[in-house]
This record gives structure tokens, sequence and C-alpha cells, in this order.
């Protein structure tokens, strides 16, 4: 079973932020500068205004199905993260766009039940799917449901997951994984603190 997750963040910039808590101009001068044409990943941010709309709508929908569930988010907003490394991704993503990323896995252990929401597949998608409900591709009991750390693990448990056993209708250039959102920052924080402070050592 997975036990990390991968948080990607932009080459020039710090992990584990979110541009939802910036003020909108700044969100979207720094979407404006990310946005690369054709770019599996920056492309998102080609409509910055209308993406940060749905970003809004989408976070508020996943605090209130987190908390639903029992969830205690101490922050407004998520840090985004991928569960594991997903076919997908390595089947999507090319060589320009590794050069514009960094990653960091985080150990799924230093997180409680309460600190973690998941969805499949990205959060805005799921979203998007459960509001078009296009019967090609939608499935009620996956789109535009928020999951606990158990839940999606006992869905892994019967389905495998994407790519990997658990077959779906999830057009491919959508994306195509689990996503976990992580309500409690100041534990991903420490835990790059003590990543930085072992390098010291080494160093």
């Amino acid at each position: 079973m997975i036990d990390y997750l991968v948080h990607v963040y932009g080459i020039d910039t710090k992990p584990f932020r979110n541009l939802s808590a910036l003020p909108d101009k700044e969100a979207l001068q720094i979407m404006e500068a990310l946005y690369v044409e054709g770019d599996i990943f920056w492309e998102r941010f080609k409509n910055p205004r209308e993406y940060l709309h749905g970003r809004n709508q989408t976070e508020q929908w996943l605090r209130e199905g987190f908390m639903a569930k029992g969830g205690k988010p101490q922050e407004a907003y998520p840090i985004y993260m991928v569960l594991g490394r997903p076919k997908w991704g390595k089947r999507r993503i090319g060589v320009a766009m590794q050069s514009t990323v960094r990653e960091i896995e985080v150990p799924l252990s230093i997180l409680g039940e309460r600190d973690v929401s998941f969805t499949y597949p990205d959060s805005m998608v799921s979203w998007m799917l459960e509001q078009e409900k296009n019967p090609a591709h939608y499935q009620p009991d996956y789109h535009g449901e928020v999951f606990t750390r158990s839940e999606i693990f006992a869905i892994i448990e019967e389905k495998g997951l994407p790519d990997e056993g658990w077959e779906t209708n999830v057009p491919d250039h959508l994306a195509h994984y689990i996503e976990a959102q992580v309500w409690n920052r100041k534990v991903l924080l420490d835990y790059k603190q003590q990543l930085d402070y072992n390098e010291c050592i080494k160093g």
C-alpha cells in the first residue's frame, strides 16, 4: 500500500503554498507568469480569473465535505498533493514540464486522519464532472465526493489504483490520479524544516 504523498511546486517557488491564500491580484499575476501553452500542468492558468473562480468554489466544497466527515481543517485552504506516483503522470508529463517543477515526498504517517482529505481524480476535475454529469464518464460514487483516508484506502483495496486495476472512463487529458488535500500546513512545514536540517548535517 502506498504510504506517501507527492507535492509538486514551481522550481522558483517554495513548497506548501496555495494561490487562494494570496490577494486575487497577486494570485492572478503569478498564474499569468506560470502559464505555458500546451503544457498539461501549466496550461490550467490560461484563463486565470476563470480558474481562480472555479478553484474557490472547489475549495469551499472540499472544506465543507471534509468537515462533514469529521475532518478538522486547520487552514482555510488546503495544500495539494498526489497519492504516490501515478502512471498517468509518467505518461503525460514531459521533460519540458519536469524542468519547471520540483517534488517533495511526504510520509502519510505524519498526518492524522483529520488532517487530510482525498478526491478522485483531481478535486477541480471531480467537482466539474459532478456538475456536468456526462454519462460517458461520470461516476457518481467517486466524482463530487470528498473521501477520508480510511475511505480512499478501502476503495483502493477493492479496486486498485487508477490505471493499475481501477479502470475508469475519465478522458486521459484530465488528471487521472488520487489527489490529497492537506489541511494542516504546520505539520508540512515542520517536516520540511527537519529535511533541511538533515541535509545540513549531511553537508
